[in-house]
Formats: structure tokens, sequence, C-alpha cells
């Protein structure tokens, strides 16, 4: 359970760091002006599991590092959730060749989730978990906001899976304050579409885990269900995700103070 111990960031080095399309700089850009995401002096600590949405974001907050007017610190956390077939370790030496502080606990989250969990997705559960023990991690090192890499997909699938299931109208939020107080989370994507990040890890050549998670691929999920419906209406409706963005909008969240 120990963390390995930070070093400050070095200014970028081109040679380390894949460059992020216009495209994508400019809707995370637009996605963080909106919502406030990133304000002067923050400490920013990124959820990185090394999936292609992760790794995207990281490459992308490292070149605003550089861009931005707005000052702030950026660090990485792994959480392994101790699944067979799934070793992100090697993060390791890929973090400290960026020159970005890096931060890796392992939890048997799966062992856990056999003994204590109730009425529940193992997604869900996974997800609550591994935000709480980075919160912890957030906490300890002293960063103050939580950075997630969800994009316009992800919240589109769950607007759905929540209307479809839960009857209720809602989504991830774009920004918001934990409810200890304490820290903010953040997701810079919003506007990003998954085909970008999979198109711009696959060309960069990021050295994304296929299978960042074993236990949520080997068995069908709501989520891949809903994935694959609007695959299917979008063929018919090219702007549909456009649309799904306005309808949204007002359940993603104003900015918090």
């Amino acid at each position: 359970m120990a963390l390995t111990a930070p070093t400050p960031n070095p200014p970028l080095a081109p040679a380390g760091t894949a460059r992020p399309p216009k495209p994508m700089l400019r809707l995370a850009g637009q996605a963080i002006e909106d919502y406030r995401m990133i304000r002067a002096g923050d400490r920013l600590l990124l959820g990185l599991s090394g999936g292609k949405d992760s790794l995207s974001l990281l490459q992308v907050l490292r070149t605003l590092q550089v861009k931005s007017p707005v000052k702030f610190e950026l660090a990485c956390a792994t959480v392994d959730p101790g699944i067979d077939g799934y070793d992100p370790y090697y993060l390791k030496d890929y973090l400290a060749g960026l020159g970005v502080p890096y931060f890796y606990r392992r939890q048997a989250i799966v062992a856990r989730a056999l003994k204590t969990m109730r009425g529940d997705s193992f997604c869900a559960y996974c997800a609550r978990t591994r935000r709480g023990i980075l919160s912890d991690i957030a906490r300890t090192e002293g960063y103050n906001v939580l950075v997630m890499g969800q994009h316009l997909d992800d919240l589109a699938e769950s607007f759905l899976m929540r209307a479809f299931h839960n009857g209720k109208l809602d989504t991830m939020k774009a920004h918001y304050t934990i409810d200890a107080g304490d820290l903010r989370v953040i997701r810079p994507f919003v506007y990003v579409r998954e085909r970008q990040t999979h198109d711009f890890a696959e060309r960069a050549g990021l050295p994304v885990t296929q299978d960042n998670c074993p236990a949520c691929f080997r068995v069908p999920t709501q989520r891949l269900v809903m994935k694959q419906l609007l695959a299917a209406q979008e063929k018919d409706h090219p702007r549909l995700f456009d649309s799904l963005l306005a309808a949204m909008r007002p359940l993603m969240g104003a900015p918090p103070a």
C-alpha cells in the first residue's frame, strides 16, 4: 500500500510528450473554461488506469500546463484492483520518463466486493471504491482536485442507463465538490468523443493497457448495451451526440464556488 515518492514537475519535454490533436485540445479547453475546472495554484491528481482515455487526458493536461496562463501542478495515481490480467505497474517507468509525479496503490477490490457487495454491479462498486482510494491519496499528498477521464460517450451511456433503469434524468457531473468539501472532481473530456481518444492513442503510440478492466469485459454489462444502442442510432442520426449533449447540459452541474 506504500505510495511512490513524488518529484517536482519539470518543464514539458517534447521528446516525452505526444502532441494531442487541436480538436481534442480545443474541446477539453472549452470544457475547462465553461465549468471553471482548473484554477490558479490547483494541484491536480489524475486517475490513470492505463486506458486510452486517461492516457490521452494526461497528454492534454501536460500540453495545457505549458500553454495555459493558469498555472497548476499535475500528478497521476493508479489504483490496481487486484484483477487477474490487469498489471498497470509499467506506468511507473512511463510517468518517470515524463517527469510526472506518480502514486501507485494496489488493493484487493475484487476480493472485498465478493464479501461486501450487495445489490450493486461490480463496475459501479469498483469505480466508487477507486474514487475513495484516489481521494485518500489526494488528501495524503496535498492535491485538491481529482481528474477523471470520462468522455462524452460515457456521459451519454450513463444518461440512458439512469433513465432506463432508475427512472431518473441524470448523468455524471462535469465539475463538483465532494460531500466532505475538501476536494473537487473534474472531467475535462466531457465534450470529447471516445473515438477521438482512441484515434489519438493509436496514432501517438500511447502505452495503452488494452484490457484495463478484465472483470468488466469478460461479462456483458448494461453500459456495453447502451454503447451498442448509441452506435446503432448514430448511424442514422449523425448529430445524435450534439443533441444528447444539449439535453444533458442542465444535468452536468454548475461550477462550484
